[in-house]
């Protein structure tokens, strides 16, 4: 009875979580003339209530014809955002996987403390390190380029952390054995480390996917140019006669993170298993 009970209470909270994805992805089937009637007391200027019927009167795929057909600026942020978060993924391949495997596998002097500080690194927000970063792509001339989004996200410490608990994972004995064998570091590294820390890498790669692909502030601190915007920034560009749009923009936006999602669900909950691990 009880189990039911909680059951109950978590589907309501879920499809009170999932109700906006919904409105949205009905509201982009939805005609001019009805999210006339429903938004214009919030975006126009006729005030009163907001009349917004969850399914559609007639449905239409005529914003999305117009935004995938009509729309050029629309492919000029998709593509920014499938470079800014590709980039940044490759690159924290190549940082991230080797920091991570270190501090699993080597000790060093200052090594409890320099992890110490990444994940102090990790818990600052954006708006305490927005002027440092600022003022260091200002000063190597890297401002208003898709480097001055890329560069900083490579470095980010969040990603070291979640690997190094998948490389911690393994046993130290496995370890031990193949060095016996006469492997050397990088046959460990290559044969051992990366496969068995799969779980853990896949997860940050996906959790990376899914910030990059919708971050907000770092782009609108550091580009200027509208033609550099990622689509996360597209999407606030509303009013009445592009709401329909909008909408749309919204639905398409939300693809590739759900299939990311869905692709890496199983290694993502694996990755976040294993980050319970302590030091």
């Amino acid at each position: 009875m009880r189990m039911k009970f909680f059951r109950g209470i978590l589907f309501v909270v879920g499809m009170m979580i999932c109700l906006p994805v919904i409105a949205a992805v009905l509201g982009a089937l939805k005609s001019d003339r009805e999210l006339l009637n429903s938004l214009s007391a919030i975006i126009g200027t006729s005030g009163g209530k907001v009349k917004w019927h969850l399914l559609p009167l007639y449905p239409t795929l005529r914003h999305f014809w117009k935004l995938l057909f009509f729309t050029p600026e629309f492919f000029t942020v998709f593509w920014n955002s499938v470079k800014v978060a590709g980039c940044i993924l490759l690159g924290q391949m190549f940082v991230a996987i080797p920091s991570a495997w270190a501090f699993a596998k080597f000790s060093f002097r200052g090594r409890r403390i320099l992890f110490l500080t990444y994940i102090v690194l990790m818990m600052m927000p954006f708006s305490v390190m927005m002027l440092p970063s600022y003022l260091m792509l200002h000063g190597i001339h890297l401002l208003d380029t898709h480097w001055a989004v890329i560069l900083p996200a490579v470095f980010s410490t969040f990603p070291v952390f979640l690997m190094y608990r998948g490389f911690e994972s393994i046993p130290k004995d496995l370890y031990e054995a193949a060095k016996i064998d006469g492997a050397g570091e990088w046959q460990i590294f290559l044969r051992i480390g990366i496969p068995l820390g799969s779980p853990g890498i896949l997860s940050a790669l996906v959790l990376g996917f899914l910030e990059y692909w919708n971050m907000v502030e770092q782009p609108l601190a550091f580009l200027q140019d509208p033609s550099l915007w990622p689509l996360s920034l597209y999407l606030p560009e509303i009013d009445l006669l592009r709401a329909g749009m909008a909408l749309a923009a919204s639905v398409i936006t939300l693809i590739p993170a759900v299939f990311v999602f869905f692709m890496g669900q199983d290694y993502l909950e694996q990755g976040i298993t294993a980050s319970g691990l302590t030091m």
